[in-house]
């Protein structure tokens, strides 16, 4: 059951070749017998799991919710009632919410079914999944590399057949970049799309839920029932569903995709761009236009990014302070006691980095030097897209500039990684929407490419992904090891 697409497995039910119970105790199996391996769970909740698929299956036939009994993972920085929500962190290791974000709602809503919380690197901070306090999640293709972060537990549960969908968040790049080291597909909205009301705040203009998934096809369905209007969240865009899935095979006629003309990224491997040529040529055999294009300003995205970004930290992270919810330290005498060995105890070191980084730029004397300046830069790189996109509709670019890499290659150097998510920082400064899917593979470790569309382009996207997906099978290789 663990091959079959989201699709299959939802009429699967409806014929009741079997059951939503059937289906979600054989995605508990394997997370009992699969996960030892990747770590890719903090929290499972099997007795929750099976009355939710119990529900669904007494519903039957009068309920035809729209995802009806799939099982999905979620990221453990989305709050679930009554269940463990830490985000990766001793700061949040005892919290249990009082209730459910609003993309967990919604799909709860829908049908879906919860397997349990995915591991992610602390407060979402990180690129490889290193940084979470419940140990790394390890890339089921190769289980001495990385995932990929901060989206890693999610990523590397749908590439290990432990959940046919996952949700995961994307600041500047943790669903994307996973996605491409797991060699599934990963979505970004636009930012807004999905309401941000119960996800645990990093950096809140440019936090924004996705998916993460096997195939565009089985992204959508999720995508459509999350695409809700939140009046909780003052982001969140009152915009009519797309419906996406009934159409994801209705690609529009005459579509362009731009290319970076003379801007990829420094240090990119070559084989990746060999990967990047091929997926071009498949893309023109099914009619799509190739464009080269310009974003003058992208080589300033991750500079940008880690000045906006900490800010933004530094300001949500004040919460956890030890009085009102989360960990306490139990050696203190005074406030400023409690605060300081709270909050030195209960974060790790890229968060405590952050925090620093971003109370600087934000302190007297800095704060127009910095991030004034850095918000300028950040609408030219907007400014860069709407430019580009009066002449495409997409545009293509590697996701990572690199294969997924060793555990502890780049943890003693922040800056190097920071370079990972070179590709896809720019559409979380526009607020852009972006998909990540899987175009072959080097010495057996995926390789992803990106998509960047315009504001409210999912439905384009994800058409393109599928159209792409059509006449390839990256997406359906699975790692070795997993029960095939």
């Amino acid at each position: 059951m663990h091959n079959l697409s989201v699709k299959k497995q939802i009429q699967g039910i409806r014929d009741k070749e079997f059951s939503a119970r059937e289906l979600t105790q054989h995605y508990l199996d394997r997370i009992e017998k699969y996960n030892p391996k990747i770590n890719a769970f903090i929290t499972t909740h099997p007795d929750h799991s099976r009355n939710m698929a119990n529900n669904i299956d007494l519903s039957l036939p009068a309920d035809m919710a729209p995802l009806l009994g799939i099982p999905v993972a979620h990221k453990d920085i989305f709050c679930t009632k009554g269940i463990r929500t830490t985000c990766g962190s001793k700061m949040l290791s005892n919290f249990i919410s009082p209730y459910d974000a609003t993309i967990i709602q919604s799909i709860n809503n829908a049908g879906a079914v919860s397997l349990g919380k995915t591991n992610m690197d602390e407060f979402a901070m990180g690129s490889s999944n290193e940084t979470s306090f419940y140990g790394n999640c390890l890339n089921p293709w190769d289980v001495t590399k990385v995932p990929g972060g901060s989206s890693g537990g999610s990523a590397a549960a749908v590439a290990a057949r432990l959940a046919p969908i996952a949700t995961a968040t994307d600041t500047g790049g943790s669903i994307r970049q996973p996605a491409a080291f797991c060699g599934v597909t990963g979505i970004k909205p636009t930012y807004g799309r999905i309401s941000r009301y119960g996800m645990i705040a990093f950096a809140s203009s440019l936090d924004q839920a996705g998916f993460i998934g096997r195939s565009a096809e089985d992204i959508s369905y999720f995508l459509d029932a999350a695409s809700v209007y939140d009046s909780k969240d003052s982001t969140s865009l009152n915009v009519a569903a797309d419906n996406i899935s009934k159409s994801i095979a209705d690609l529009p006629k005459e579509i362009k995709i731009g290319i970076m003309e003379g801007q990829l990224v420094k240090h990119t491997d070559p084989r990746i761009l060999e990967k990047i040529e091929n997926a071009i040529k498949l893309f023109s055999s099914i009619g799509i236009k190739i464009i080269p294009v310009k974003l003058p300003y992208s080589t300033l995205a991750i500079p940008t990014y880690y000045v906006i970004a900490p800010a933004e930290a530094s300001s949500n992270l004040s919460r956890f302070d030890g009085v009102r919810f989360g960990y306490r330290t139990s050696k203190s005498n005074t406030i400023d006691e409690l605060y300081e060995k709270t909050r030195s105890e209960g974060f790790g070191s890229e968060v405590k980095r952050r925090i620093l980084i971003g109370s600087y730029v934000l302190s007297a004397g800095f704060y127009d030097a910095y991030y004034v300046k850095a918000q300028k830069i950040r609408r030219l790189i907007s400014n860069d897209y709407d430019e580009a996109f009066k002449e495409v509709d997409l545009i293509l670019s590697p996701t990572t500039p690199s294969l997924p890499f060793s555990f502890g290659e780049k943890s003693q150097d922040p800056i190097s990684m920071y370079q990972n998510d070179a590709y896809t920082i720019g559409a979380n400064l526009a607020g852009l929407p972006g998909v990540s899917f899987p175009i072959g593979f080097i010495d057996q470790l995926p390789v992803g490419a990106q998509l960047v569309g315009k504001h409210l382009s999912e439905k384009l996207l994800l058409q393109v992904t599928h159209a792409f997906q059509k006449v390839s099978n990256y997406h359906d290789a699975a790692p070795i090891g997993f029960g095939g």
